[in-house]
């Protein structure tokens, strides 16, 4: 019997919510305790505000959060926890996290196979992020398997339309999740990190022509190399692949057919046109086997690859 993510998440907001009432009432004690000491439960209220309570509180959407609680750093909603659960899931695609390890599974030294057992991790580090189904191990075809691995397949797509949901957006679950995928994650990732992101994300640029993350403590010399010829490569070929269809299929088109074939057809040619770009420059720096150096800090490391990497905020 698979699990449903909607009842994990009901569950951990009532053990949050027990836990706010838990601190804001022993607070409100101590208070008495302190102002029955100094004389001074006359003059002062032991009452200790909900926004001033330093635990979290979790809330199903913004507009769902009382007036006692704005302006309080301490509220999440279900979107956070689902962008909280969808990093974690990054995580174990990446070998940061394993579902067979509590805490931190790796963040350098030796890898450890044999702590990823249930799921595991991509093997050559590198994870793409595709507006279409280019690659059977995308980001967002890793995320359905993994999400099955952990609550089961019979609730998959439950939970995937849960989570598509907690996100928003219109369209298809793995839809939404591809997109957010492609146009939100690295951003909360940044945020999150303080721009000194664990995850560096390769990008194009505008067109979305070629997105990878990679986890900075697998990074190997070889890496950019193996991005070249395994994805970089296979992606220009699909798209070469995508145009020769749609070539073919516009001789006999007409009407909103045509013109839907046609916008397409667009997209693809500035994508590759992006990606011919992209290319060039990650065969430049793949020649170099660039070495990092983590004791330098991300900042550093981050430049040496500037031109190939997603700008920081």
């Amino acid at each position: 019997m698979g699990k449903l993510i909607s009842e994990k998440f009901t569950a951990w907001q009532a053990e949050c919510e027990d836990r706010f009432r838990q601190l804001q009432a022993k607070e409100e004690a101590l208070n008495r305790l302190f102002l029955g000491s100094y004389g001074l439960q006359d003059h002062l209220s032991p009452q200790v505000e909900e926004r001033n309570v330093t635990v979290h509180r979790i809330f199903s959407a913004r507009e769902d959060v009382p007036p006692a609680m704005q302006g309080s750093p301490y509220v999440r909603t279900l979107r956070d926890e689902a962008v909280s659960l969808l990093s974690y899931a990054v995580g174990c695609m990446l070998g940061r996290y394993s579902l067979d390890w509590e805490g931190l599974a790796y963040a350098g030294g030796p890898w450890r196979p044999e702590r990823y057992r249930t799921f595991l991790p991509e093997p050559d580090n590198i994870l793409p992020i595709c507006d279409d189904d280019y690659f059977d191990g995308d980001i967002t075809g890793r995320l359905v398997r993994w999400t099955e691995t952990v609550y089961g397949g019979d609730t998959l797509e439950e939970n995937l339309a849960f989570l598509a949901g907690a996100l928003g957006g219109k369209g298809a679950p793995r839809e939404v999740l591809r997109r957010y995928f492609l146009t939100d994650f690295y951003a909360g990732h940044l945020k999150t990190y303080r721009n000194r992101p664990i995850y560096w994300l390769f990008d194009s640029g505008r067109k979305n022509g070629f997105k990878a993350l990679i986890y900075v403590h697998r990074y190997r010399s070889d890496l950019l190399a193996r991005l070249r010829t395994g994805y970089v490569h296979e992606q220009q070929e699909r798209y070469r692949t995508q145009l020769a269809h749609i070539a073919a299929d516009l001789q006999s088109a007409s009407g909103p057919e045509r013109a839907r074939l046609m916008k397409r057809q667009k997209k693809l040619q500035d994508q590759a046109l992006e990606l011919r770009s992209y290319e060039e420059k990650i065969h430049h720096l793949a020649d170099q086997n660039l070495e990092i150096r983590l004791d330098d800090g991300i900042p550093a490391n981050y430049a040496l690859f500037a031109d190939v990497l997603a700008k920081l905020k």
